[in-house]
């Protein structure tokens, strides 16, 4: 078998991942105009890597059963846990995904919709009008209140803990999930040590919450524990604690910096803005999917989601790519591709209005099996605070310049954290009719 990967930095590794560090995307960029669609890297973690961002390819690795191509072995579920679904391979994989979809799917999106708006009416109160201020924080508060009462239900003591514990225990995960994995822990005296410290107390709390759960229940809690796989056995309270964990944590972050940067795109583009607020006061829900999908690919929180080979070697288009290597389809690099997507610098809304994108192109959840499970729930969610935002509020457009691309590890957010000016629209008594035709739309 002769390897053939694509040409690539021959730099130390650790040159390399300081350049990316420095400026994840920026280097990303740098590397595509000097090598072309694919190029080899290494880097810390993943080691050496293969980027693409043709779509041919990235529906060939997409489309590639697990046993030949499954996720890379130093994945999130590092500080998710053993019992994440990031940690899960091939059919272990396949059967926790299927007790977990029903969750986020079907009718019971309109019963979340209602926990956002709620959320969202209740953030919305506290905004000062007038006056610059950033909205990723209220975005985190929102998503993650509304994240929390769908798997938990009611509110109570633990319900609070955990809203206290998790912005803190996010972040830092967040960070930590692309660095190395000491071999000592050194407690509070180093980052993992409190990472670790933070899991342990996120896990007592969960047990707690196990221990009170309704069996009755039709939050995402009691629906695990009512939950069996195929075999009748039932999932284990550290299975469950991880699952939960990974969907507070994937439902939280990326679909508020998703939210700021919607908020910032569309200061700089009133025109667009004035027609999204017509729209909603119409009752239509066409522009503002359109919208979203638009933020998702001119601003993807998330770089790159990968895959392993597991095979002796894998064929992909024109590559010989040997087992164990690591494929990185960048995400940032084919949503920023003039070819895929005509003047892809743009902010043109008007490309995805009436059009599903094509899922090998616009692919911020990932792809294949591997999809995000909560990618319905997360455009509901957006959808949702979208559309109460424009009903209730007046966002003055700028002509600051854009602002720049943050990293938070995982995540990237808007610079200044989506800075927004704001009046308070007269009321506006919507009707039954407004209310059935802007129920969620359905997901690309």
């Amino acid at each position: 078998m002769t390897t053939t990967l694509p040409p690539g930095s021959t730099a130390p590794r650790f040159v390399q991942g300081a350049f990316a560090l420095a400026g994840r995307r920026r280097n990303l960029l740098r590397l595509r105009a000097k090598y072309g669609d694919a190029f080899t890297i290494d880097v810390p973690v993943f080691g050496r890597a293969m980027v693409i961002s043709d779509p041919a390819e990235i529906k060939q690795l997409f489309t590639t059963p697990p046993e030949i191509a499954d996720n890379l072995e130093r994945n999130l579920g590092r500080v998710l846990g053993p019992g994440s679904l990031f940690a899960k391979m091939g059919e272990e994989h396949k059967k926790h995904r299927k007790l977990l979809v029903p969750s986020f799917h079907g009718r019971r999106l309109a019963v979340y919709e209602r926990i956002i708006e709620e959320e969202t009416v209740r953030e919305l109160a506290r905004w000062p009008q007038g006056r610059q201020f950033p909205v990723l924080p209220s975005m985190m508060r929102i998503t993650l209140n509304a994240i929390l009462k769908a798997v938990f239900g009611a509110e109570g003591e633990e319900f609070a803990e955990l809203r206290e514990l998790l912005p803190r225990f996010v972040e830092l995960g967040s960070k930590l999930a692309v660095l190395p994995v000491p071999t000592v822990d050194l407690g509070r005296f180093s980052p993992w040590g409190r990472f670790w410290l933070m899991r342990r107390r996120y896990d007592a709390i969960v047990d707690k919450l196990i221990d009170k759960a309704s069996p009755d229940g039709d939050d995402v809690l009691a629906m695990m524990l009512q939950s069996r796989y195929d075999d009748g056995t039932s999932m284990t309270r550290g299975e469950i604690a991880d699952q939960l964990l990974t969907l507070l944590t994937a439902g939280h972050e990326t679909t508020a910096t998703t939210l700021a940067w919607t908020v910032e795109r569309l200061r700089r583009h009133p025109d667009v803005l004035h027609r999204l607020t017509s729209e909603v006061d119409s009752g239509g829900s066409a522009l503002r999917q359109a919208t979203i999908l638009e933020v998702q690919r001119s601003r993807p929180v998330i770089d790159m989601v990968g895959r392993q080979v597991r095979a002796d070697s894998l064929q992909l288009g024109r590559w010989t790519v040997p087992n164990r290597t690591a494929i990185l389809v960048c995400i940032a690099l084919v949503h920023n591709d003039d070819a895929v997507f005509p003047n892809a610098k743009a902010f043109d809304p008007d490309r995805f209005l009436n059009a599903k994108p094509d899922l090998y192109e616009w692919i911020p959840f990932g792809g294949g099996t591997r999809r995000c499970v909560g990618a319905a729930f997360a455009n509901m969610e957006m959808t949702v605070v979208l559309r109460t935002m424009l009903r209730e509020l007046t966002f003055i457009p700028t002509h600051e310049r854009d602002e720049r691309w943050h990293s938070r590890g995982i995540a990237n957010a808007p610079g200044k954290g989506g800075l927004a000016v704001v009046q308070r629209r007269p009321v506006r008594h919507s009707t039954d009719t407004d209310a059935a035709r802007s129920v969620h739309a359905p997901t690309p």
